[in-house]
């Protein structure tokens, strides 16, 4: 008999869109909008016959109400067709986007006109064409065409920019993510040939444990709950527990902390890995790993300290550990930053003869 055919049941993986203009529906944008609109209508005011000698501020009213519900209504059609956009070419969106506020102009246009004629003067056009500026309509249309040609040329590159250093930063953290230590995985390669014929149900579980730690360096970078981080950190102490024995020790002093609480992927075990390659291992005896981890109402705070041996400073080896430490610690200040920008901080201490890491972020559910 042949074998089942097994029904591949993984959902396909879709590309994130890329928005083709930013989004102009957050507060910032509008404001920037209305400012830039009130600015169009004081200098369509200004360049009308009158000038500033005989400025016209009930014409500015007029021009103003008219442009700021072109620019206004034409946020909104674009914001709420932005990420259909994002699914067309990039000719498509641009000339829709186009043709899009010009008939909004168009509209608008016509509804000043019947605002300011009336109702009776718009419906006898035909009788009374006067009725009807089409010049008027002509001179907004090609405002509108030169304008918003300008305008959406400048959002799209803008908006382009951002993609790329949005694109760029995600790269850049999922290749800091990436590095864990050659030396590591051929240990546990090792631990795990050792444990096959004498304790395979230990061996088997390294290979759980190991395959839950690449399965999240290989994962997109984000952000995790603590408790996941926490269990991550866990299995990978548990494989390097089984390579040093009673020379590692390992105290958790783990406070109450909300659930929803989260932190950048991978982020505490190549810490507890720079503890166990520049503190426990290279000691005889070994040593002990102090784990903290606190919570108060808007901040996290970990702390990660470790033994680490004395040596003079001129020592080559001194200063190849110094050197892998220090990138790895900016390694994880970089992740940091990306991620919370100027609230979340990294420093460390050594002081007799103990190193300790000290991380404190915001609070992100």
């Amino acid at each position: 008999m042949s074998a089942p055919r097994v029904k591949n049941t993984r959902a396909e993986v879709r590309e994130p869109l890329t928005p083709f203009l930013p989004d102009l529906c957050n507060s910032q944008a509008v404001f920037l909008l209305v400012l830039v609109a009130e600015l169009l209508a004081l200098l369509l005011t200004i360049s009308a016959p009158s000038g500033l000698r005989n400025f016209n501020w009930d014409k500015l009213a007029l021009v103003s109400v008219q442009v700021q519900w072109i620019v206004l209504c034409s946020a909104i059609a674009l914001c709420r067709m932005r990420f259909w956009l994002a699914r067309q070419t990039q000719i498509k969106a641009g000339s829709v986007s186009y043709a899009l506020v010009l008939l909004i102009t168009l509209v608008l246009s016509l509804v000043g006109q019947w605002i300011i004629y009336g109702v009776s003067d718009l419906v006898l056009v035909v009788e009374r064409p006067v009725g009807l500026d089409y010049w008027l309509l002509v001179d907004n249309l090609a405002l509108a065409a030169i304008l918003s040609g300008i305008l959406l040329r400048y959002l799209y590159l803008q908006q382009q920019l951002r993609n790329q250093q949005q694109a760029e930063m995600q790269a850049r953290i999922q290749a800091l993510q990436s590095r864990i230590r050659p030396h590591f995985l051929f240990n546990s390669m090792n631990s795990i040939a050792s444990l096959i014929s004498t304790e395979p149900e230990t061996a088997e579980r390294v290979v759980e444990d190991l395959s839950e730690l690449f399965r999240a360096s290989l994962a997109e970078p984000s952000l995790i709950p603590l408790e996941r981080e926490l269990t991550l950190c866990k299995h990978y102490l548990e494989i390097e527990q089984l390579r040093l024995g009673r020379r590692l020790q390992v105290d958790w002093q783990i406070g109450s902390y909300t659930s929803e609480v989260k932190i950048p992927s991978l982020m505490l075990q190549p810490l507890v890995e720079n503890a166990i390659f520049h503190g426990v291992e290279p000691m005889p005896k070994g040593g002990k790993i102090t784990i903290k981890v606190s919570q108060n109402d808007k901040q996290l705070s970990i702390v990660i300290s470790n033994p680490y041996v004395l040596v003079k400073r001129n020592s080559q080896n001194h200063e190849h550990s110094q050197r892998h430490n220090r990138m790895a610690l900016d390694n994880i200040r970089r992740r940091l930053t990306a991620h919370f920008g100027g609230a979340a901080r990294l420093s460390s201490s050594a002081e007799n003869g103990v190193f300790t890491t000290y991380i404190f972020c915001p609070i992100t559910v």
